[in-house]
Formats: structure tokens, C-alpha cells, sequence
């Protein structure tokens, strides 16, 4: 089974994001598919007792997450925004950009619990660790520095705003409505 790497070029013109800063992040998430596929050719056949086998299936996550989350954040963005904040959703978004502005590294992200229909945010610090069990994801920020270093410096705080802005509301309704389809 082979990943194949999804295109993203209608992020190129983003209004708040430059072009270089967009090519960097692709570049980057084109890593985490081609490792992700290296591992899993890696994993074929390789002997379970071997250690070498352990410490790739435990990587085989991290890249894994870092390839679907990025997947994620770029098809939650579009060159101006669209759509509407679901109704449900408006509540937690002053909530949701303050915790991206917090200290450290890792993602901001609004989740769905399927059980109780609940929505919340929550901040994952690793792509593999964190991730509130059964859950699913419905808003997504990066809020790694690679995400608006190099437009914004040290600025994230602009670079949330810029991010609230390009938000394609009706994928984010999408997600909603097919997790509560589920």
C-alpha cells in the first residue's frame, strides 16, 4: 500500500500567506508521505522481534499523523475563506486562537466527540500523542513555527488572525456534518 502525496496547489496565492512560505510547508508534508511510505516498504517482511522493527512502528505514527494533520490543515484553508462559521462552532473560536497563541509547538484542534456531540479544543503538542481517543478532528491549525516563521517572525499572533481568515467554513461543515452522520 502506497500513499500518494494530494495536491494543494490552489494554496498557492493565499491572501496572508506568501507563496514561499506555502512551498515550504508542501515541501514538507511531501516528506511525511514519502516517509511514511519508506516505513511501511521498510516494515514488509521485517522480522517483529527485531528491534529495528520496533522503533520503526513506533516512528511509522508520527509520520503517519504529521502527513494526514497537515493534510488536514491545508484542506481547511483556501485563498480568501468561504462558507460560513457553523452555528456551533462560533463559540470556540476566541477560544481556539488563544490556545493557539499559547507557548510551544504542535496544533490547535477543534474535535468532535462522537458519543456525546460535543465540541471542544484542544492543543497537541507531538502529531502522534494527545489526540483525545474516538474523536474527530474538524478544525485544524498548525501552530509549529514552519507553519509562519517565515511571513510573521515571531508574530504568531498575526499569523492566527491571518489563518482565522482563510478558513474554508464549509469543509469545517463538512466535517461536522459527516461526523454526526457517522
Amino acid at each position: 500500500m502506497t500513499y500518494a502525496t494530494k495536491s494543494f496547489d490552489s494554496l498557492v496565492g493565499l491572501n496572508g500567506l506568501s507563496d514561499a512560505l506555502i512551498q515550504d510547508h508542501l515541501t514538507l508534508y511531501r516528506g511525511y508521505v514519502k516517509n511514511v511510505n519508506a516505513i511501511i516498504e521498510q516494515l514488509s517482511g521485517m522480522d517483529y522481534a527485531l528491534p529495528q522493527r520496533a522503533e520503526l512502528q513506533r516512528r511509522l505514527g508520527w509520520e503517519y499523523d504529521g502527513m494526514r494533520l497537515h493534510e488536514w490543515y491545508f484542506e481547511n484553508l483556501c485563498p480568501t475563506g468561504a462558507g460560513n462559521v457553523p452555528e456551533e462552532c462560533a463559540p470556540l473560536l476566541e477560544e481556539f486562537s488563544k490556545i493557539g497563541a499559547m507557548r510551544g509547538i504542535g496544533w490547535v484542534m477543534m474535535y468532535l466527540d462522537p458519543q456525546d456531540h460535543r465540541l471542544f479544543n484542544v492543543w497537541i503538542n507531538e502529531h502522534d500523542a494527545g489526540h483525545p481517543a474516538g474523536c474527530v478532528p474538524i478544525l485544524v491549525m498548525d501552530a509549529f513555527e514552519h507553519a509562519y516563521l517565515r511571513d510573521f517572525g515571531l508574530n504568531r499572533a498575526d499569523y492566527i488572525g491571518t489563518f482565522m481568515k482563510l478558513i474554508n467554513w464549509n469543509v469545517v461543515s463538512t466535517r461536522l456534518q459527516t461526523a454526526r452522520e457517522a
